[in-house]
């Protein structure tokens, strides 16, 4: 019997999941929405009826599974299979996920953090072309990353390892949630990107649609900022030039220290696609040393969504 796998992504306003063969092939997929209500009480609760729902949906018996793998965000202790401190699913306490989602599947689980998991996804099944040294940075709404070297995730003492958004680029630069100044975050995340545009609007005099939309009050993306720099408007492309020098700084650290075969750049600001990865490519190659600028390649993310359940169902192949 084809034995298969299950890769939960836990997000803070939906959960995806899919069932997949064991090669990482996707055969059903599904999402529900993730309540957070009371403290987050509910969310593993309905992650366990869901599973249940459609396995029974699907006529699958429990021992058709390898196992579940799982990316959350926060703090997870990989060998208790615990969960603290994901603010956006209001999980302030210690949460037993591992041995809840056992107790009510019948199913062995596992799970990690979101950024690793979809590092680990976009490694094996997408730009990481399975290698075994893959760096994954993904720009959303902060600046996450995963690291994968000499076919091991890299974890760290506490966990830390691979939190390129907390790398600085600008000492004394802007202020991070984190309590330090100047992190990546905090200019190559969607958010840091506004932030970078309405800076340098201020001190621009030129004409610019940018500018405009800015001092009329209006509200801009990260979107709206690459894509009026693709039309040439000289404001966002200088907002641009600024992002993809700190992200060809961070990057190239990384690439100095690590020399991987391929760093990923996924998340929802990479859809700029070759227009921003050119540009932080040129920086990339300005602040490598030739070793590196000659081994290491960076990449769009191919995966999209799916990089977060595939990589998730990576987790449990450990149990094959």
């Amino acid at each position: 019997m084809d034995r298969k796998l299950i890769g939960v992504d836990l997000g803070g306003t939906t959960t995806k999941f899919a069932i997949l063969t064991e090669d990482g092939d996707i055969q059903q997929k599904w999402s529900i929405e993730t309540t957070i209500l009371d403290e987050g009480a509910h969310i593993v609760p309905n992650i366990i009826d869901s599973i249940n729902h459609h396995l029974d949906l699907y006529k699958m018996d429990r021992s058709q599974f390898v196992g579940i793998g799982m990316g959350t965000p926060g703090t997870v202790d990989l060998d208790k299979g615990t969960v603290i401190g994901a603010y956006n699913l209001n999980w302030k306490t210690l949460q037993p996920v591992k041995q809840q989602i056992e107790e009510g599947t019948g199913i062995k689980f596992t799970l990690d953090n979101d950024a690793n998991v979809a590092a680990l996804g976009e490694r094996w099944k997408g730009a990481g072309e399975n290698g075994s040294d893959v760096v994954f940075v993904t720009l959303g709404t902060g600046v996450g990353g995963g690291i994968i070297a000499d076919g091991h995730l890299l974890h760290g003492a506490a966990g830390a390892a691979g939190e390129i958004g907390h790398v600085t680029v600008e000492p004394n630069g802007y202020m991070c949630t984190c309590g330090k100044k100047g992190c990546l975050e905090q200019y190559a995340s969607a958010t840091g990107v506004v932030h970078v545009a309405r800076d340098m609007a201020e001190e621009f005099s030129g004409s610019s649609k940018l500018k405009q939309l800015l001092d009329n009050g209006e509200e801009i993306s990260s979107k709206i900022t690459f894509d009026l720099a693709k039309e040439g408007d000289i404001l966002a492309q200088s907002v641009v030039d600024r992002v993809s020098y700190y992200l060809g700084l961070a990057l190239a650290n990384v690439g100095n220290t690590m020399n991987p075969s391929f760093i990923i750049i996924g998340g929802g600001v990479s859809a700029a696609g070759d227009f921003l990865l050119k540009q932080v490519v040129s920086y990339f190659k300005q602040f490598t040393f030739p070793t590196v600028r000659n081994t290491t390649i960076l990449k769009l993310a191919v995966l999209g969504n799916d990089a977060g359940v595939i990589g998730a169902a990576s987790l449990a192949q450990r149990f094959i």
